[in-house]
């Protein structure tokens, strides 16, 4: 077996060839043999044979072919376009330092109705040491006081800080007038206040009376795939050239855990406040990707799916996120329905087929040693913007497609310098492959985003026109990354 792996791996390419390419092989043949049979039988017979046709058949051969094609274009969906977007840039004033963090933890301690102890600061620096998060990580500025702020008045603070920062800078990016969005789609899953975040953009930007909107809570980490997958089912029945505004942000403020449920306290050492914005058009003029496709996996109708990300209060009282035990496992089942959902929508035919042959072997001979084949998605994607949810989150999907460490530095990387920032983190992955000029013209980009419910979400894109000016989030800091990021952490 070891020795006809080198010979299989050398003959892959060949396979790849023929099979992703079948029809031009066949092709090619057949028309050299079309045109040996024309050249034997003479251009008088067949100008007799020409002749021969009915008016009816010449008609019916000419007519059909160009009715089908009409009838394709008009029934296809419309395409739909990244114009471009934009993230939040943090600020150095917002910076938490693993020991600022901490410290403030160790004070928590001291405050009324605060449950945290000296062991849940052990707990969370234990965690945080194994997090790879970075030193340079943002926390609202309603964190920074102690107590942390978590009144509706701070909370709204860091939504117009986060969200209103990213639109203007995709505003001035793309040069569009505010008046010129028909649709606006916000996501935010813990903070859901009245007015929701879509009316106080409205205000902010001065829009139209007639824009739809719609705001989004409770979907967890892949609600801004979610968003995205919305917005493109409005622009496909609106008028062309609409514009849609996707954005995407978590709020921190209100949602600081002072209970001592270790599964409850994990969120206050990986999320970080980050938000993003994305312009959607049906109109390729400026844009910047071709949005491919959008395939949503839902697997909450299992208890344990349904409960394994989970908002409630703890026996004292004390309101926060449980994440349960068995998200990875569950995580990896949502991913393993996701792939086989998207997998026939990109893979290459070589891929496919593989993949097939090893299902179909697996039924046939009821031989569990016979390992289902796993496709490779590098065939599909040049790039791959993996939902920054935590270490293990990123390791398990590295283990699970087969990347390398370059498919998946933007991820580590993310994470390292902004945290997990929920639905916003794709975007600042996206920004760092730019950053790092790794983008080409034709790329494709996978994004996979893990959320409660539990949802597995992903979306496709193709690059058509890199981004000139390309730092974005990273203008400060992308020439000191990547870094090396250890197993444990000690400062």
């Amino acid at each position: 077996m070891s020795s006809s792996s080198p010979q299989l791996r050398r003959l892959k390419p060949a396979y790849q060839y023929v099979v992703n390419n079948f029809l031009a092989v066949l092709a090619v043949p057949l028309a050299v043999a079309g045109v040996v049979s024309a050249a034997r039988v003479g251009p008088e017979e067949l100008l007799a044979r020409m002749h021969a046709l009915r008016p009816v058949h010449v008609f019916l051969a000419a007519f059909l072919p160009a009715a089908a094609g009409i009838l394709y274009l008009m029934m296809r969906p419309r395409s739909v376009y990244l114009v471009d977007y934009a993230c939040f840039r943090t600020k150095p004033s917002h910076r938490v330092p693993f020991g600022t963090f901490l410290e403030h933890a160790k004070l928590v301690t001291f405050i009324e109705g605060a449950s945290i102890d000296e062991r849940s600061v052990r707990f969370m620096t234990r965690l945080l040491e194994r997090s790879g998060l970075g030193e340079e990580t943002c926390l609202p500025p309603a964190h920074h006081f102690i107590p942390p702020y978590r009144n509706l008045e701070a909370s709204r603070e860091e939504v117009e800080l986060v969200i209103f920062s990213a639109v203007d800078d995709l505003l001035a990016k793309t040069g569009i007038s505010p008046d010129a969005i028909d649709f606006l789609v916000v996501n935010c899953s813990l903070f859901a206040p009245i007015p929701s975040f879509t009316d106080m953009i409205i205000r902010k930007y001065k829009m139209r009376s007639d824009i739809r909107n719609v705001h989004l809570s409770g979907m967890g980490c892949s609600a801004g795939l979610v968003s995205v997958g919305l917005a493109r089912n409005f622009l496909q029945v609106a008028p062309r050239g609409s514009h849609a505004l996707v954005v995407s942000t978590e709020t921190i403020t209100p949602n600081y855990y002072v209970g001592k449920e270790r599964a409850m306290l994990l969120p206050n050492c990986l999320f970080r406040m980050g938000g993003a914005a994305a312009l959607l058009s049906t109109s390729r003029a400026k844009a910047r990707f071709r949005l491919s496709r959008v395939v949503r996996t839902l697997t909450g109708a299992q208890d344990n799916a349904y409960r394994c990300v989970y908002q409630e209060e703890d026996d004292e009282g004390h309101r926060g996120i449980n994440l349960n035990k068995d998200l990875m496992t569950i995580a990896g089942d949502a991913l393993k329905a996701n792939i086989t959902a998207i997998g026939p929508l990109v893979l290459p035919a070589s891929e496919q087929l593989l993949f097939a042959l090893s299902f179909i072997a697996r039924r046939v001979f009821n031989n569990k040693s016979i390992k289902p084949y796993l496709p490779d998605f590098r065939m599909a994607f040049e790039h791959f913007c993996i939902h920054a949810g935590g270490r293990a989150v990123i390791d398990e999907l590295q283990n699970s497609l087969g990347l390398s460490d370059e498919h998946v530095e933007a991820s580590r990387m993310a994470l390292h310098r902004f945290g997990n920032t929920s639905s916003s983190s794709l975007w600042y992955e996206l920004a760092y492959i730019e950053a790092k000029g790794r983008m080409r013209k034709g790329d494709r980009v996978w994004m996979i985003g893990f959320g409660s419910g539990f949802k597995c979400n992903s979306a496709a894109w193709e690059c058509i026109e890199p981004a000139r000016d390309a730092q974005g989030p990273w203008a400060n800091c992308v020439s000191r990354y990547p870094v090396h990021i250890p197993e444990v952490l000690k400062h």
